[in-house]
């Protein structure tokens, strides 16, 4: 019969694999993204691959509508702020706003969601 003390040595190993696993997982990591700069209404709503043009953006942008970068895969990425109290970034972004970017950053997931704490941020070339 097996040892019941290795039995609960190996259980309690299992469970902090996980745990650091799962911990891991959730972490940020230094990311280059590549995307349209829209704002996020029209990246859910519209199905948009690209800005309508840069003007709609902004407007929507003006009207209170958050900036996301929409990268060619689909992924919307919603640009944060890490401090505290966190910031908005749409003054950030406006000028890039319907343009292409490569941003430079932070990149978060939880859940379906993925953001960025923006480093750097340029108009694509």
């Amino acid at each position: 019969m097996n040892n019941p003390r290795k039995l609960i040595w190996g259980f309690a190993l299992a469970i902090l694999l996980a745990a650091g696993w799962h911990i891991a997982r959730g972490a940020s990591q230094r990311e280059t993204i590549k995307g349209y700069v829209l704002d996020s209404a029209c990246a859910f709503t519209k199905d948009l691959k690209k800005p309508i043009s840069a003007e709609c953006a902004v407007a929507c942008a003006k009207a209170g509508s958050p900036l996301v970068i929409l990268t060619d895969d689909g992924t919307v990425y919603w640009p944060i702020s890490d401090a505290s109290p966190a910031v908005g970034q749409n003054d950030r972004l406006m000028e890039f706003a319907g343009k292409r970017v490569s941003v430079s950053g932070k990149d978060y997931q939880r859940g379906g969601s993925r953001a960025v704490v923006i480093a750097t941020i340029e108009s694509e070339k």
